[in-house]
This record gives structure tokens, C-alpha cells and sequence, in this order.
């Protein structure tokens, strides 16, 4: 019979499926903490705990590769993220507790628990990635082993991850400036499948550490191709580039809250096409109108009836673009989509910074940039030359 976690009723609803709940590497940390604290100081197997998430919800965890010594044990959890598509999901994540002549709980990282290496994140350079509320659970069950033990001595508590030296590279951690392995997450203790709220945060970590590290103006790109294109097509520091996802507004307006002063997207015609009718995340389960946008954009810019007709049939927005460039409107109408890309950009910050797109595609490389972008670039430029003298 398999184990229950207890997360057992608890799912969300996506695309008209149920997916299941998981829990956080931060959770297996502390639950291993704990299983190891209290064989430690209980002399007594345990084959698996209890652990009270900051969600409020009650988890009882397994227990895996149990070593028992003297003055130390070591004991694993496994990670279950549920149904949301996580790089972690089955790894074992590793606690090692033992006693110290010095009192108090000291808390570190292992193998495969990353290092930071850059200022701008919760931890201080040197220290372990193991981030602010799995610090805290950790800590809470250790102190909570001794306290019923009534032990007054030390713990040292070493969390480990041994795939995630692999694991980590694949990760955000390497743009962060974190090395050898995986952070330590979660600030609920709970996996909720495909949380748009985690992806958010990801993206607000990764600008304050380059805000931090002196870059008032942002380099963004939606995905991939933005990212390809920005390094083989223009002269900007490409090293530097923060990806944004579909979270334009999301990304505008934690930029605004952190004081910076600029950001351009470098963004792929598919995505950004849809800020131009002001829509701030690209996804499409958000909304889609980009031919409607491609189609009411070449009206301005001159089309007649048929051809916008023959926009709004196109199923891609390459296949628009065809369209456009065989009428000899793509370039007149790129300039009318910039302007309301700008308009958009401008009216979701009340301008109070300054931000820009240079746009593109795969089949006709560069389509246009906004009103602002001239100067974006040259002051992403000029920060970079500054930069480097540091």
C-alpha cells in the first residue's frame, strides 16, 4: 500500500485536468531534519514524520537511506512536486545532524546544495542557497528535536542534494550567480502544479540581484528566440538579459516598485504583437489577438478590406507576415504596431520608467523597435562599458 503524504484531496483544475499538489525541496529539508534530530537524540528508527507546512497543511513523509551513528545520522526525503513540471520531482534531499561541542543550531549546505556567489539575494555571498522559510522550518525542527529530548548541547544540520550538482546547472541558478547545485525553496512548503505565482517570483529574484550588481536598465526577453536573437544579432551584453516569460506587466511593474530606471524587450513578433492591443501576459490561455492587432495595424497603415481579411484568416502570425511583406505593407504596418506597443508599455508604468521593444522574427529578422528603444540601447551600452570597469 502506497504511503500518503496527506496531499492526497488536495489538486487545482488546469486545462480541464486535475493536478495533484507536491511540496517543496524546502519541506523535504526540514522533514529530514527532523527525522534525523529525533533518531539522533531519541535513539529510536523512524520510518517517517510529520511535518506542518507554512500552508497549514499536515504532511507525514517518508524516510529513506537511514544511517545511524553515534553522534550523527543522516536520513533522506523524496521530493514529489506533484503534477507541476519540476526539475526536482523525485530527488532525494539529504539531512545529516549531528552533535556539537558549541551550543546553538548551525544550518549549511552540502553536495548539491548550491553557493551563492553574487550579492542581491536572501543569502549572504558564501552561504548556502537555502532560502529564507526552509532556513526557518529547518530551524524549527531541529529546536523542536532537542526541546523534546531535552538536549542542551549543539546540532549541526548539513542538507544535501547529490543530483543536484546535474540538476542545478539547468536551472536559474547559474544566471544568479549560484553554484554547484539547487537551491533550498518554497515559502509555503507546497507544490501547487504550474503556479504562476512562483514563476513571478523567479523573474523578481533574478532583476533585484542585477539591480543590485548596478544595472538600472534591464535587458528582457519573453523566451528563447528573444534570446537567441539578441545574441546573434545585436550588439548588447546578452550575458545580462533577464527572461521575462509571457509576464510583461508583472515585469514592468516590479521594476517600477525596485527603482529602475529602463527596460527593453527584445521580444519575437508571436509574443509581443499582443502588447500592441495592451495585453501585458502573452500567454496564450491569457488572451490572443494577434491577428486582429496585424489585421487592424495594416488598416492604418493602408490595407484594403481583403487583405485584412487575409490577415485574420492566417492560423501564425508568419504566415500574416507573408501577407503583409507580398503587399508591401510589413514595414508601414510594423511602424503603426510599434506605436501602440510603446503606447501600451508607456500606460502600464504611468511612464514613469522608460521602456522600449525591438521586435523580430524568424523569417524577416528585424521588424521594427518603439520610440524608445534608440535610447534604451544606448544606455544598456553605456552600462555595460561602466560595469566592466568594476
Amino acid at each position: 500500500m502506497a504511503h500518503k503524504t496527506g496531499l492526497e484531496e488536495y489538486y487545482v483544475i488546469r486545462g480541464q485536468k486535475k493536478m495533484r499538489f507536491g511540496y517543496t525541496t524546502g519541506s523535504c529539508a526540514a522533514a529530514a531534519c527532523k527525522g534525523a534530530a529525533l533518531m539522533l537524540l531519541g535513539k529510536k528508527k523512524l520510518d517517517s514524520v510529520p511535518l506542518m507546512t507554512p500552508k497549514g497543511i499536515l504532511l507525514d513523509l517518508e524516510l529513506h537511506h537511514i544511517q545511524i551513528e553515534e553522534n550523527q545520522v543522516t536520513c533522506a526525503v523524496k521530493k514529489d512536486a506533484g503534477d507541476d513540471p519540476d526539475t526536482t520531482n523525485g530527488i532525494l534531499v539529504y539531512a545529516t545532524v549531528s552533535k556539537t561541542k558549541e551550543p546553538g543550531i548551525q544550518i549549511d549546505g552540502g553536495i548539491g546544495v548550491g553557493r551563492v556567489t553574487r550579492p542581491g539575494l536572501s543569502q549572504q555571498v558564501g552561504e548556502a542557497a537555502i532560502n529564507p522559510v526552509p532556513r526557518a522550518m529547518i530551524l524549527r525542527e531541529a529546536e523542536e528535536a532537542a526541546v523534546s529530548y531535552d538536549y542542551e548541547g549543539g546540532l549541526k544540520v548539513v542538507i544535501s542534494v547529490p543530483e543536484g550538482v546535474e540538476i542545478g546547472k539547468k536551472t536559474f541558478n547559474p544566471r544568479l550567480g549560484i553554484t554547484g547545485g539547487i537551491s533550498i525553496l518554497g515559502t509555503s512548503g507546497i507544490v501547487e502544479p504550474m503556479s504562476e505565482k512562483a514563476l513571478v517570483e523567479s523573474i523578481h529574484v533574478e532583476m533585484k540581484q542585477h539591480f543590485v550588481q548596478g544595472e538600472q536598465y534591464i535587458l528582457a526577453t519573453p523566451g528563447n528566440y528573444g534570446a537567441d536573437y539578441l545574441r546573434e544579432h545585436m550588439t548588447l551584453p546578452f550575458e545580462r538579459n533577464i527572461k521575462c516569460s509571457n509576464y510583461v506587466g508583472e515585469t514592468i511593474d516590479m521594476a517600477v516598485d525596485m527603482g529602475v530606471k529602463g527596460i527593453l524587450f527584445v521580444a519575437h513578433i508571436g509574443k509581443f504583437v499582443k502588447v500592441a492591443a495592451g495585453i501585458m501576459n502573452t500567454h496564450s490561455h491569457s488572451a490572443d489577438a494577434r491577428m486582429e492587432v496585424l489585421a487592424s495595424n495594416a488598416l492604418r497603415a493602408g490595407a484594403d478590406g481583403d487583405t485584412a481579411r487575409a490577415v485574420l484568416n492566417c492560423n501564425t502570425t508568419d504566415e500574416a507576415l507573408d501577407v503583409l511583406h507580398e503587399k508591401q505593407l510589413l514595414q508601414p504596418t510594423m511602424e503603426e504596431i510599434m506605436k501602440k506597443i510603446q503606447f501600451y508599455l508607456d500606460h502600464r508604468s504611468y511612464e514613469q520608467i522608460k521602456l522600449g521593444a525591438v521586435v523580430f522574427n524568424n523569417v524577416y529578422g528585424y521588424l521594427g523597435q518603439t520610440k524608445d528603444a534608440k535610447e534604451l540601447i544606448e544606455e544598456i551600452k553605456k552600462q555595460d562599458i561602466e560595469l566592466q570597469k568594476k
